[in-house]
């Protein structure tokens, strides 16, 4: 019992520190990226270290959730990488420790880790975002930092643009000045000229003080008199003059209060308390725009029911007809135009008889009308449909603005639990596929682990945005990248604990061989020592049955074929089979042969399978007269019948070209050993 605890110790200690070194250059690459993304918002600005480091703490906070998987991920792997790579995972299974024992004390810390992201995103992250995107909004709006160029117009002062055509940056003198005052707007505008110029800041920051020697300043009058088609200016010469121009350079931070009441900023309970209000008021939007539509809409749905539970009635028992009654009721055909828009719907009491309902048809009536009184009613028409289209498309943002925000907030919500799992997900990722690649150091573990982050992250970013856009559910999206990888944590971990090749390349490359249509070579190796010499006699009487095989096959491959009759007369899998079983025999007797030429030989012989192209019925007569009838689909299946075909009367060519070879080898050699006897 004393040795496993000092196992798990031995085993913490090892994972530990490379999850601490993963884990913060991991955060440090994510926080560089963080810092490339928004390099512009920060550079130029003059921001004290201070407000700089605090927004890169919070930053740093904020990108937790996207280093600590990929962390755990690398950690693991280098981790179980090792111990397969110094032998101690061998080490364990021979003392009787298995693969899942040893990844316990692991297991058992990253899934306190989990529990503690999971708080850590529903009670640090909000406050390190809030914080974070108030600080940044704030560097955002704080002007820049006032450094002017030689010879071009700086235009970062608002409502001003500065020239200076050379200054000296010892005294801070600016030399030969234009000052653009273009903060009124048209031909309002304001021109100082300067031989020298001195630059100052208020004490409290908030305003540029400009000092201007032997200049002079064009105003534009136009304001003081418009009706005047020749506009008005006034010029002044000065010696000195003092400008005080509005130029905010102090930090102002903006209030955290705003950026509290959105997603970023609330916990589970006030997600799901904001998820609730928003549901509950779009629902009653969503009544109330229904109960808008038939109420106004100028005609009652049949059937329908309004908000106030009172059955809506059919004017008519034909859409587009009017009653004759209340045509009736209209007046004359002068008046139809008004009857014609009128769709109005009779109380129960003022509901005619069924029996008194004669149908009218509009279209009638409205033809009576004169031209221009169609046009009148056709162009109301119009207008009446636009602004219903206008007001249903307004209805339809607002409601859409809604659900943006519910589906805004659910994914925060989801993204509380997404973390802890994705933790759990990579460390089962990460510990067998370490035991299996048998790797450790930051080379080979750091490739597949950032090739399956990157994976998990693609998968994940799509999840989130067809989730964010409306295109799917929101749990869909946001548990898409864990139901793909769930299943290939589970099976790594199950071929880890039962030793699994994973990673065999023969055994793939034979699939992928297999999947082209390709046979593998034959391989055969010259025997130094051989206890059981061969019977020449029998040797050959096996080449010669082989020969014998292969020629007959060879002769059912070379008779011409029929699209019509390869569906009934297809090749004889058991005879192909047998040539198949009759050459790996003959191949395996005749590699105790001491003829080291009759041995090389062997390798002449090809591998024979068998491809369901060479009979595509399978042995039923109906499936065959089926494809008969289905020309055009059964003909590619005809031409791969066709070249299976010749490509099998190939192999029993070379099968009885190799089987005269080592016959002839035999006869002239004998079975000659390496030191000149030969056995008979």
């Amino acid at each position: 019992m004393r040795l496993i605890k000092r196992l798990d110790l031995f085993i913490l200690k090892s994972f530990l520190p490379l999850f601490a070194m993963t884990f913060f250059i991991v955060l440090f690459i994510v926080l560089m990226q963080f810092l490339w993304k928004f390099i512009d918002d920060l550079v130029g600005k003059g921001l004290s270290m201070g407000v700089l480091a605090e927004l890169f703490f919070y930053a740093a906070l904020s990108m937790v959730p996207m280093a600590l998987p990929l962390a755990i991920l690398l950690a693991s792997l280098m981790t179980y990488g090792n111990f397969g790579e110094k032998f101690e995972l061998t080490a364990m299974k021979a003392s009787g420790i298995s693969l899942f024992r040893s990844m316990l004390p692991v297991m058992w810390t990253v899934g306190a880790i989990a529990v503690g992201a999971f708080f850590f995103q529903n009670d640090v992250l909000p406050h390190a975002q809030v914080k974070m995107w108030t600080l940044l909004f704030s560097v955002r709006q704080k002007s820049p930092e006032l450094e002017i160029p030689e010879g071009v117009f700086y235009d970062q002062i608002p409502g001003y643009n500065l020239y200076v055509k050379t200054k000296n940056r010892d005294t801070g003198m600016l030399y030969d000045v234009m000052i653009y005052d273009v903060s009124r707007p048209g031909d309002n505008s304001t021109i100082l000229l300067a031989d020298s110029t001195r630059l100052a800041f208020t004490p409290d920051m908030r305003y540029l003080y400009l000092h201007l020697f032997q200049g002079e300043q064009f105003e534009n009058l136009r304001e003081q008199n418009q009706r005047d088609r020749n506009v008005p200016f006034r010029r002044e010469t000065f010696v000195e003059k003092e400008v005080l121009i509005p130029f905010d350079a102090n930090f102002n931070r903006l209030d955290e209060g705003g950026m509290r009441k959105q997603y970023v900023g609330k916990n589970i309970a006030q997600l799901r308390h904001t998820i609730d209000s928003v549901s509950q008021r779009v629902d009653s939007m969503g009544l109330t725009y229904a109960d808008e539509l038939l109420t106004t809409s100028g005609r009652y749905l049949p059937g329908s029911r309004s908000r106030s539970g009172r059955r809506n009635e059919p004017v008519s028992s034909q859409p587009g007809r009017l009653s004759a009654t209340d045509a009736a009721k209209n007046g004359s055909s002068s008046s139809a135009g008004r009857t014609a828009s009128a769709t109005h719907s009779t109380t129960a009491a003022e509901k005619p008889a069924e029996p008194d309902v004669q149908p009218v048809d509009l279209d009638t009536l409205l033809m009576k009308l004169t031209v221009s009184q169609r046009s009148q009613i056709l162009e109301q028409a119009r207008h009446s449909v636009e602004r219903q289209a206008s007001d249903l498309q307004f209805k339809a943002m607002t409601l859409a603005d809604e659900k943006k925000t519910i589906r805004r907030h659910a994914i925060e919500l989801i993204k509380k639990f997404t973390l802890s799992v994705a933790c759990l997900i990579f460390f089962f990722i990460g510990a067998p596929l370490g035991a299996i690649i048998r790797k450790g150091g930051l080379g080979t573990p750091l490739v597949i682990s950032v090739l399956l982050f990157l994976v998990y992250y693609i998968i994940d970013n799509t999840g989130y945005k067809m989730a964010r856009d409306g295109h799917w559910a929101v749990w869909a999206g946001m548990w898409l990248s864990t139901s793909i990888l769930a299943p290939l944590g589970i099976y790594l971990t199950y071929k880890a604990m039962n030793d699994s090749a994973v990673f065999d390349k023969d055994r793939y490359m034979a699939v992928i061989r297999k999947i082209l249509g390709r046979r593998p070579d034959r391989s055969v190796r010259y025997k130094e020592v051989i206890i059981n010499d061969i019977s020449l006699d029998t040797a050959h009487d096996m080449l010669t049955r082989l020969a014998k095989s292969a020629k007959s096959l060879e002769t059912v491959c070379t008779a011409p074929v029929s699209y019509t009759n390869i569906w009934s007369h297809g090749l004889d899998r058991r005879q192909v089979e047998d040539i198949a079983e009759e050459t790996d025999a003959t191949v395996e007797y005749l590699t105790d042969c001491r003829n080291a030429m009759a041995v090389n030989k062997l390798v002449n012989f090809p591998v024979i399978v068998w491809r369901w192209m060479l009979d595509p019925t399978f042995g039923r007569a109906w499936l065959g007269k089926v494809w008969t009838v289905l020309f055009p689909l059964g003909f590619p299946v005809y031409l791969a019948d066709r070249m299976a075909r010749r490509r099998l009367k190939a192999e029993m060519i070379r099968v009885v070209q190799t089987c005269d070879e080592i016959s002839s080898l035999l006869d002239r050699y004998g079975n000659r050993s390496a030191g000149g006897e030969t056995t008979k």
